[in-house]
């Protein structure tokens, strides 16, 4: 089982976008997904119509009570395809840090979760909330590779660069180097600030930078409406061809067919 962990410190950058739309194309592939929401605004819960506060059990759960198998897999929430399936957040995600943040042992809460759920799953997509906390840590301490979406505008470079940092403070805490894949996002060919902005990425990070971008593409908006996953929604626009390649991309490195 390969997890993956969306994060950036800054939001708007596309991270649940990137989520949704490689686990809706892993799933079009035969794999098993599960979509693990730690945003306490559960947007990628609401993307697939998930109520989040009808919830009896969410994510928030394995925080607060040890959690066997079985639970976890009671507190996972399925959705209209077949292969995707999506452990929920809710508001009380976002009470964390301050009632658990002190506490010893609480950074590896997901990492302990999702070695029960071997098995059960191909690959997890964890999508994280633009903020250091409880969340993220636990987030990047339980990845296999970190996928960093940036757009491609200056702003962003800097949101980035606290990313870079915060892997490397975690980094000495860790057992294995993270690895990591930074995704150029919300490319617009048509200004100049995208291209200097992708430029600028490329000489500051070599190798660490996917050598495409995702556009821009209005149509993930439409498939947020439609509470579908882009590849089902608009199979063959600029953004999903763009995914497709990213996900050719990230098999390879991950070594899978």
């Amino acid at each position: 089982m390969v997890v993956w962990t969306i994060a950036n410190q800054k939001g708007g950058v596309g991270k649940t976008t990137t989520t949704i739309s490689l686990g809706g194309l892993l799933a079009e592939r035969g794999k098993r997904v599960l979509l693990v929401d730690t945003d306490p605004h559960a947007s990628l819960s609401y993307y697939f119509g998930i109520e989040s506060e009808d919830l009896e059990l969410s994510v928030y759960d394995l925080f607060v009570q040890v959690s066997s198998k079985e639970q976890i897999m009671q507190s996972l929430c399925p959705t209209k395809y077949a292969n995707i399936d999506i452990l929920p957040a809710t508001m009380g995600l976002a009470t964390l840090d301050r009632s658990l943040g002190t506490k010893g042992g609480m950074g590896l809460v997901l990492k302990k979760a999702m070695q029960k759920l071997t098995g059960e799953y191909d690959y997890v997509l964890m999508d994280c909330p633009p903020v250091l906390g409880v969340l993220m840590v636990n987030s990047l301490a339980a990845s296999d590779r970190i996928i960093v979406p940036v757009q491609t505008e200056f702003l962003a470079l800097k949101g980035l660069d606290r990313m870079m940092k915060t892997m490397d403070i975690m980094q000495g805490e860790q057992d294995n180097p993270f690895t990591y894949s930074i995704v150029p996002t919300m490319y617009d060919k048509r200004t100049k600030a995208s291209l200097l902005a992708y430029r600028k990425l490329q000489e500051l990070y070599g190798d660490k930078v996917w050598p495409g971008v995702i556009p821009i593409d209005t149509n993930f908006r439409n498939a947020s409406e439609a509470q579908k996953v882009p590849s089902d929604f608009m199979a063959s626009t600029r953004g999903v061809l763009a995914y497709k390649n990213l996900l050719d991309y990230l098999m390879k490195l991950q070594g899978k067919n």
